[in-house]
């Protein structure tokens, strides 16, 4: 294959496989191949790397299919088309599609994207992540940390990303009772090092 430096059976194997979105990842497959990226397979989808940083990733999902640009907050969406998945992710961003005529019609539009995501790790820019204290913490967590050490210990050695799920699962109930109930049942795996989902 043109433009490709480095290939993975998997992905192959990734393209091969009937999906519902077939021929829409060979579009998007030749289009990313297109603006020089390499091809990795990681988070078992096909993934665009510069010089060993992710760039883009194509994935499917029920209703979509989409691009996945890993700093996407970063680009200057000149067209307006990227999609933030949830609230809770931070730098990530996608474009999303249901047919492949909306791929080849936008390609000229998905390669300046692309380009500009290139620019963007050659620049070596960091997207702007939320920096877990900027993240609330409950008054009833804050009390319990507060008289309990080991608590506050285990908790700070945790992964931000595992800090922040706690925190966001422990400040959404709107009753306390529920909060400072949340909180006695997460306690021992905080202590055993897990996350909220491990």
């Amino acid at each position: 294959m043109a433009h490709m430096n480095t290939t993975n059976p998997k992905i192959d194997t990734f393209f091969n496989r009937d999906s519902k979105w077939k021929e829409e990842f060979k579009q998007l497959r030749a289009i990313v191949l297109d603006c020089g990226l390499n091809e990795a397979y990681k988070w078992m989808h096909p993934c665009y790397t510069f010089q060993n940083s992710n760039v883009v990733l194509i994935h499917g999902f029920k209703n979509y299919c989409a691009l996945l640009f890993h700093k996407g907050a970063l680009l200057k969406d000149t067209a307006g088309i990227l999609i933030r998945q949830t609230e809770n992710v931070q730098a990530a961003r996608q474009i999303r599609f249901t047919n492949v005529g909306q791929i080849i019609e936008m390609e000229a539009t998905l390669k300046a994207y692309i380009f500009e995501a290139i620019e963007v790790e050659k620049a070596g820019l960091k997207a702007p992540l939320k920096k877990t204290k900027e993240f609330s913490v409950s008054e009833e967590f804050q009390t319990k940390l507060d008289k309990n050490l080991a608590l506050k210990a285990a908790f700070e050695a945790l992964t931000p990303g595992r800090q922040r799920a706690y925190l966001l699962h422990f400040s959404q109930p709107k009753q306390s009772k529920t909060r400072v109930s949340r909180i006695a049942k997460c306690i021992p795996q905080i202590f055993a090092g897990k996350g909220l989902n491990d």
